[in-house]
This record gives C-alpha cells, structure tokens and sequence, in this order.
C-alpha cells in the first residue's frame, strides 16, 4: 500500500506477547509502517495512532485520541439480503446431520458437536477450552475425521524454537551453500481445506502468537517468511481451518493468559466437565469387561474430588480429571485393584504435608470409601461422603 493510500486511517495497538501490534478497525496489520518505541507509548497510554498530512506537506504517524478509533469489525457492512449461496442446503443438512460421526468414546452433546462441525465447514478458526482430560484434543481430532480432510498436527506447548517450527531455518550446504528450508507448517497453511490443530496454545511461547497473529487473522490470513531471502508472503490456502486447544484458568501454572487480540480470531467452543453418570457410561464404554460397579466407584470418587474442589473453602486444589479416570480404569482392566490404582495413580496428584490434614490424605479417605476389601477399617463414614459434597 502507498503512504499516501493510508491518510486519515487510524489503528489501535494491543500487547501481544512482548510486541506491540497495531491494527485498524478491519484487523489490517500496520504495525510494520510506525516505529516501535510509537506503538509502545500510544498502548501505555491508551492512545489511537492516525496517519495524518501536516501543514508542511509531511506524512506521519500522530497519537490521537482512543475514542477516534471506531471499531467496526462487529458492525455489519451490507444492507441487503445475503444471498443464499449454492450448497448451502447441503452444508446445512450435514452439518444437522453429523451427530452419528461422532464417535462414541467421546462425550460432547449434539448442540456443541454441531457448533463444532459448522465452524470447521465455514472456516473458522476454532479455540477448544475446558479442563485438563475433558476431550479437547480428542474433539478436535474427531472433528478432523468427519469432515475427512488433510490434516496437520503441532504441539506448540513443546515447541522450544516457535521460529523454526512455524516459519523454517536457514541452513548450511557445501554443495548448494546457504540455503532456507520451509517449516511443515508452511506446506500444512498451503493445503486447501487443510484442518490444522494448534495444541496446547496458551503454553506456547508469545513469539508464536507474534506469528500466529496475521494467519489467523480473516482479513490478513498470510504467513512472512521473514527468515527466507526477500521475505516471501505465503498466503492461507482455501479452506484452512485451525482448531486450537488451550487451558485456560489460574490452576494451570505453565500456561499463559491468552492476549485479547489473539482470542478474538477464535470461535470458542467449550469442553464440559463430565457428571458421574457420563463419566460411568464412558468408562463402560471403553472396558466393557471391568465390572460395571468397580467403574462406577472410579468416576464416583472423581466426582467427589471435582465438588470438593469447587467448594468455597475446598479441602483440595483441583479434582481429579476424566484422563486420570480412564487411567485408572485401564489398571483395572490390566488386573490392579482399586487400591493399587489409586495409589499409582491419583495419590502423586496430591500435596501431602500437613499430615492427617493433608489433600492427600482427604483423597485417601474418599477412595476408602469404596474399597471394601476388609482388609482396614474404614476411615470415611456416609456422612463424610456427603459433606465433600456440601
């Protein structure tokens, strides 16, 4: 765009990691055109920044006021009718119609499975949320096998090198001598109607969002190849969906709180919490040869620690999640009790200073409840059971 293109336009700049990024009331990136230290005070003091012509004919960049910024990306730009485009019916009729390939071992009601589908068949950019072991990334992937599309899995939580892994690395050859050789993510963005599966975002490193933010963007959807010779602009294919999952909440200490511009390019679609009854049925689903009872203990005692923990004055931190369940379900199926299982897999979770007023020993207490092997006496009575629930 020419310099001249852009007078009387006015952005807002928002903190995205440890940059500051200005885009305009469309979501066009103009960070690059106004120097850094200027994006910086304009944010700290809650300034806009509008190109503007001075008296003496120069072209710059001005702090203005925040109200001078108008925010129409949620206001609606047409007045007439949105025409029906062809297909639609038949996107339509799928997207109601695509409860049965959901896969029984996972437990999302139908609304929220639909809202699933019909994001990923429009487009959009997709944020799975909910708590550690309640399906996101399962979900996720589901969603990838019913629409049948070429997909592309990154873990941005384990990426050390956000750079490499999203944008490529420059390399050395004898024969050819320096060379740059794209990322996987490069060939995943340049496949149509790829499903791309960011996992674990809220754990990547902010350079990732840094790079994320213009891909992900509906009016930008291009990647910089900045690290390439003369800085090659890869556009997103046709199609392109990305689905992210992210940990959201005070408890996961590795995370980090998403920033608000980076939220905002994702529809959000939230994991719930399984009750006692889902979480049976799920576990009965998965070993159908443990005993029905056995397995209705596992997710009662999970239950338990779930209401205990959201207790006004909870006796533990967090409770134990539906992957732990599975787990111990699956020692069960292997020949362990539920005593041995339980203390492989559900004691280490929990602090065990402080003694007899210990998390540890809280949970220990709520597992005696359902081991009646004899074998010791029991140290939760009925009472007790119902007052973690209280």
């Amino acid at each position: 765009m020419k310099r001249k293109e852009m007078l009387n336009i006015v952005v807002k700049v928002e903190k995205v990691g440890n940059r500051y990024i200005a885009t305009d009331a469309n979501g066009k990136d103009y960070s690059s055109f106004i120097r850094p230290v200027a994006r910086s005070n304009a944010y700290k003091k809650n300034h806009a920044i509008k190109y503007v012509e001075t008296p003496a004919g120069k072209l710059q960049w001005r702090a203005v006021p925040l109200s001078e910024f108008v925010d129409t990306s949620s206001v609606p730009t047409h007045t007439e009718p949105i025409e029906v485009p062809e297909g639609h019916k038949e996107s339509v009729d799928y997207i109601h119609n695509s409860y049965g390939l959901k896969p029984k071992g996972l437990v999302m009601n139908e609304l929220k499975w639909k809202y699933l589908i019909r994001s990923a068949v429009r487009g959009k950019n997709i944020m799975m949320t909910g708590s550690a072991g309640s399906g996101k990334t399962m979900a996720a992937k589901a969603m990838v096998n019913a629409l049948d599309r070429p997909d592309y899995y990154f873990n941005l939580g384990a990426t050390q090198d956000p750079r490499s892994t999203l944008i490529g690395n420059t390399h050395f050859d004898k024969d050819k001598g320096t060379y740059f050789a794209e990322s996987l993510f490069v060939k995943a963005i340049k496949t149509p109607n790829a499903v791309i599966l960011l996992d674990e975002l809220t754990r990547a490193h902010p350079d990732a969002w840094n790079i994320l933010m213009p891909v992900l963007d509906q009016g930008q959807r291009y990647l910089r190849l900045d690290e390439a010779d003369g800085s090659e602009t890869v556009a997103v294919a046709p199609g392109v969906t990305f689905v992210a999952t992210a940990n959201i909440g005070n408890e996961y200490t590795a995370t980090r709180v998403l920033d608000k511009a980076l939220l905002d390019r994702f529809t959000v679609v939230e994991m719930d919490l399984l009750n006692d009854k889902e979480e049976a049925g799920l576990l009965s689903y998965m070993f159908p040869h443990v005993d029905g009872k056995l397995l209705e203990d596992v997710s009662s005692i999970a239950h338990l620690t779930r209401t205990e923990a959201l207790n006004e004055n909870p006796r533990i931190d967090s409770g134990i999640s539906t992957r732990t369940s599975v787990e111990l379900a699956g020692l069960l199926y292997d020949g362990f009790n539920l005593m041995e299982s339980a203390e492989i897999t559900i004691y280490p979770q929990y602090d065990n200073t402080g003694g007899v007023d210990s998390e540890r020993t809280f949970v220990k207490q709520i597992v005696q409840k359902f081991i009646n092997d004899g074998s010791e006496e029991e140290l939760f009575t009925d009472q007790q059971v119902e007052d973690a629930t209280s």
